[in-house]
């Protein structure tokens, strides 16, 4: 063999080397590959009953859901969702607070597994998500400035007095102010509750509405504002229920499964009497399905 025919012997070696060595590399990577997405392809009932840690959003609605001082999700739904993960597999969550508006599409983009946020149980929610059964009935409150200068007991008061209502984008009660009469131009729709009080406190809106509780909570905690008293609730009470993905039928059916026994028990109102929710607000046995009819 001379000197040029070794050279070359050489060189196929070394080429034969190196596809041997890619060809392995491809299958560990086709095997890491396949691990990687087997792993991706869990499903979430799989993740919460092997104690993996499940995004919980929720918009800052006190004392319905919001984060604590540590950013830790506190408020009934939150507390309600928290048990029921737990006799499911899990203890683990990692709370994920976003505006109320954008709640479905964060779940829908994957920013969160599931909506502890509280939402009313509606046709067109329905056809976005799939809920629980419901957590419990609430109505709409209203608050008004100090003593109530308008004399302000209904949204059919600021209607008929042609004053202007501040609500949040994507609350049931921008559809509720419609539906009484008020103009699109007398709606003011904000971010949410923080909002609803100083559109209030300027003198921008006459009076702010939103969930019962969360109007509560504002008027507990600023004495420049009070609940309308007596008022009279332009809606019949709306059902609120926790919202997974169209696709998660499963993990409903395991979160209603538990929830059939929690409901109402010792353990659930010591949860979340502690917010202000008592039996008063415990669901009467109105159906998520028969809430999600058009």
């Amino acid at each position: 063999m001379n000197k040029w025919q070794y050279l070359e012997h050489r060189g196929g070696l070394f080429r034969r080397a190196v596809l041997k060595g890619m060809a392995a590399l491809g299958v560990a990577a086709l095997a890491t590959a396949w691990f990687a997405g087997s792993a991706s392809a869990q499903t979430l009932l799989e993740k919460i009953k092997s104690g993996g840690t499940i995004r919980i959003g929720f918009s800052n609605t006190p004392p319905s859901a919001y984060p604590g001082k540590n950013n830790e999700p506190l408020g009934f739904f939150n507390a309600v969702t928290l048990d029921i993960l737990k006799k499911l597999g899990t203890t683990k969550v990692e709370p994920i607070v976003a505006e109320w508006g954008s709640l479905i599409p964060g779940l829908q983009a994957g920013r969160f597994d599931i909506i502890t946020g509280g939402m009313y149980i509606l046709p067109e929610r329905c056809r976005n998500v799939l809920f629980s059964e419901p957590i419990g009935k609430f109505t709409e409150g209203l608050i008004v400035p100090k003593g109530n200068p308008e004399d302000l007991h209904s949204f059919g008061d600021i209607r008929d007095k042609g004053l202007t209502l501040v609500t949040a984008a994507g609350y049931e009660t921008v559809k509720t102010a419609k539906d009484v009469g008020i103009p699109e131009n007398r709606i003011m729709q904000v971010a949410g509750p923080a909002e609803i009080l100083q559109a209030v406190k300027a003198g921008r809106a006459a009076g702010g509405s939103a969930f019962y509780f969360t109007v509560k909570d504002l008027a507990d905690k600023d004495a420049s504002v009070e609940l309308a008293n007596p008022y009279s609730p332009s809606e019949k009470p709306g059902y609120s229920g926790i919202a997974f993905l169209p696709n998660q039928q499963a993990e409903v059916d395991a979160f209603n499964k538990v929830l059939k026994d929690y409901i109402g028990s010792d353990e659930m109102m010591k949860s979340v009497g502690k917010y202000g929710y008592t039996k008063i607000h415990l669901p009467d046995g109105t159906t998520t399905a028969e809430l999600c009819k058009e």
